[in-house]
């Protein structure tokens, strides 16, 4: 039987979050994307569409985090609102940018 990597506990089979910690179980994955200003936000709202992304980094061409933003499962509307306004400023400063996404599996 698997383990929480948090707290220790054993996890239920086909469990996604450990019972006693709430700490997300699966696979971490990272992938990176590199992106035009003008793509910037389009991007972020596809990848938050797809479900199953959990941290958005956006860096600036240096590698310099610009924004960091933690992706919840029901993101909607008014949660959403403030994260996306950043993107817009960054998008107008920065030329070309990379997303850095964390994924569980």
């Amino acid at each position: 039987m698997a383990k929480c990597e948090k707290c220790g506990v054993e996890l239920p089979e086909g469990a996604r979050f450990c019972p006693n910690c709430g700490f997300p179980v699966g696979k971490m994955t990272k992938e990176e994307f590199k992106v035009s200003s003008e793509d910037l936000v389009k991007k972020v709202k596809d990848l938050i569409k797809e479900g199953n992304v959990t941290k958005i980094i956006v860096k600036n061409e240096e590698g310099r985090i610009l924004l960091e933003m933690p992706v919840t499962a029901g993101v909607v509307g008014t949660i959403l609102a403030p994260w996306l306004a950043a993107l817009g400023v960054i998008a107008a400063l920065a030329t070309k940018c990379t997303i850095s996404v964390e994924r569980r599996g």
